[in-house]
């Protein structure tokens, strides 16, 4: 994962930002970006519930929008959704980004799939991003992750580092997205060692996305359950994971998997960097990288952009080295991925 390393090297702001949208200038539906103009690109940024500075896929994807800026020099507007949104209100941050000449405007998760795919029609000049789903358009880069097979590989973690073999799965909304990373980590410890038991529970379903955003309830989750005797916690579930790490740390001989971002390099959880095994890695920030670049360099990624195990867009952290005696058993079922020798389903058997 040396990409992401280097990225996560250059810091992760922890604050979020409070950002409104205004529209300024054109009002044409063909908006072009000033880097057309001959001017600094401008990238417009939505992100998730819980914004930048929830230490987990947001920060992921701030991480590979800091580089670009560093690198580019670009000119960079973030907004931040509430759980409160209605698809009304994702499509009106994005149409408004794209009326103020950003470009790229970039969709960090699957909610705003339905609101870029509404935006890139109204805005063909204009090229989108969409992280977590697919949008069928000619300007629309859909980045998608193999999120369970960086998820099998925490399960194989999980299942050699338990002690009492009691694992634990939290998700934060019960979607098929969240689906995926249950999926390849229950396979992961099953196949492993069979006599390990995974306990699951999610915070919210459907259409609440909140269960991404509520350390509290995060922290409740992962108290029963190492209160059940689970030693290991795995939780997918955007900043409420914070609150579950924290459980986790105040338990002596448990560990925790962070998700998306490399947990224990992050700031905020310094505290708890003992007890953080390590992280399914999914890297946003090197996709995010990527189709700001392409916007830079003249030519848009369009279509469908897959970030795999094969291709190092998704992984295992090692930072900590709480995981380097276990590197051999690790690196032989990342190649079985690779190879196709192990499938790993993307739903729970």
């Amino acid at each position: 994962m040396r990409r992401v390393t280097k990225f996560a090297a250059a810091g992760i702001a922890s604050a979020a930002l409070a950002l409104t949208a205004t529209a300024c200038g054109s009002s044409s539906k063909d908006s072009a970006s000033d880097s057309d103009k001959g001017g600094k690109l401008k990238v417009g940024v939505a992100y998730d519930v819980g914004g930048r500075g929830d230490h987990s896929f947001n920060d992921s994807a701030a991480a590979g929008l800091d580089k670009a800026k560093t690198d580019f020099g670009i000119d960079v507007k973030e907004l931040t959704a509430k759980t409160s949104d209605t698809e009304a209100d994702r499509e009106q941050r994005l149409e408004d980004l794209a009326d103020a000449g950003y470009n790229p405007v970039i969709g960090v998760g699957f909610a705003y799939g339905d609101s870029i795919k509404a935006a890139a029609a109204k805005y063909p000049k204009t090229t989108f991003a969409i992280v977590d789903s697919v949008v069928d358009a000619k300007n629309v880069d859909s980045i998608v992750f193999t999120e369970e097979q960086s998820s099998y590989l925490a399960g194989v973690a999980a299942a050699l580092k338990t002690k009492d073999n009691k694992v634990g799965f939290i998700g934060g909304v019960d979607i098929p997205l969240i689906n995926k990373f249950e999926a390849g980590f229950r396979q992961g410890v099953t196949e492993t060692n069979p006599k390990v038991t995974v306990t699951t529970q999610y915070l919210t379903s459907g259409s609440d996305l909140s269960g991404f955003s509520d350390p509290a309830k995060g922290k409740a989750a992962a108290q029963g359950m190492l209160d059940k005797g689970v030693d290991v916690v795995y939780a997918a579930a955007g900043s409420s994971g914070n609150g579950a790490i924290e459980a986790v740390a105040g338990k002596t001989g448990a560990w925790a998997i962070g998700v998306d971002s490399d947990q224990y390099a992050q700031t905020g959880l310094v505290k708890y960097q003992k007890s953080i095994l390590t992280s399914a890695l999914k890297n946003v920030d090197v996709a995010v990288y990527d189709a700001v670049k392409s916007v830079k360099d003249g030519a848009p990624l369009t279509g469908t952009q897959s970030y795999d195990l094969a291709k190092d867009g998704v992984g295992l952290a090692t930072s900590g080295g709480f995981i380097d005696d276990i590197k051999s058993q690790l690196d032989a079922a990342k190649q079985k991925i690779v190879s196709g020798d192990i499938k790993v389903n993307t739903t729970v058997k």
